[in-house]
């Protein structure tokens, strides 16, 4: 789909993409979503100052994404195709600042280590290096630095997903908020609603020690997606 069409589609964001020109190209492909329900209190100690927990029925959610990431580059350059495709992992917590429905990554890994290298200088997000791999059904991780791994077998289903609220509230994120040294930085992006299938889960073993009271091997919500496209804006510094 060409970048034009995909920012026709505007239904289904909570608001409006910004006027100015977008800058990054990114594809985020066979994305599964892991979701664990959580008291917003036990989020904040790892917000910044003037972040808050996003709430649907008086919770708020921990999600733990794992997908292939693809083409990602600048716009109207050519891709660099080493660095453009690594597999990623990412915890995500839900947040409002500037009146915006948006996520804040509490941890990046990416399987690439030159990747990681350049999307910190360059998004400034709290990318990692951890050894990965991924085949059908199967994708693992395992960060040495911090003791991190990730274990999960699956098999997908035919049917697709009506979606409830919360399904929409959990995906459907068009801001990324981010502390970095004494400011924060946001993301704006765009892609057209995420597709959506059944998934089972058949095994799943994560042991992340410093957000083990939040996430589990009993995830509360799970989904599969086949991926989107997405246009980034470039940073804003707050």
């Amino acid at each position: 789909m060409k970048s034009d069409q995909i920012l026709q589609q505007t239904d289904h964001r909570p608001f409006q993409y910004p006027k100015r020109e977008w800058k990054f190209y990114q594809e985020w492909n066979k994305a599964v979503f892991l979701h664990w329900k959580v008291n917003p209190e036990e989020i904040m100690p790892f917000l910044p100052n003037g972040m808050k927990p996003d709430t649907i029925n008086g919770k708020t959610w921990v999600s733990l994404v794992a997908f292939t990431m693809n083409n990602i580059g600048i716009r109207n350059l050519p891709k660099v195709p080493y660095i453009s495709d690594f597999f990623e992992i990412n915890i995500r917590v839900y947040i409002t600042y500037n009146d915006k429905p948006s996520v804040y990554f509490l941890n990046m890994e990416s399987s690439k280590r030159s990747s990681c290298n350049i999307l910190k200088v360059i998004s400034k997000f709290p990318y990692q290096y951890s050894k990965m791999s991924r085949n059908d059904g199967v994708y693992t991780s395992k960060n040495k630095v911090f003791n991190d791994s990730f274990n999960m077998e699956y098999s997908l289903e035919d049917t697709s997903i009506k979606k409830d609220e919360t399904d929409l509230w959990l995906t459907e994120r068009y801001a990324v908020f981010q502390d970095y040294k004494n400011h924060i930085i946001e993301y704006d992006v765009h892609h057209v609603e995420w597709p959506m299938q059944s998934i089972s889960i058949n095994k799943l073993n994560l042991n992340y020690p410093r957000f083990s009271h939040l996430i589990n091997n009993q995830p509360d919500k799970t989904h599969y997606s086949s991926g989107v496209q997405v246009l980034t804006w470039d940073k804003r510094k707050l």
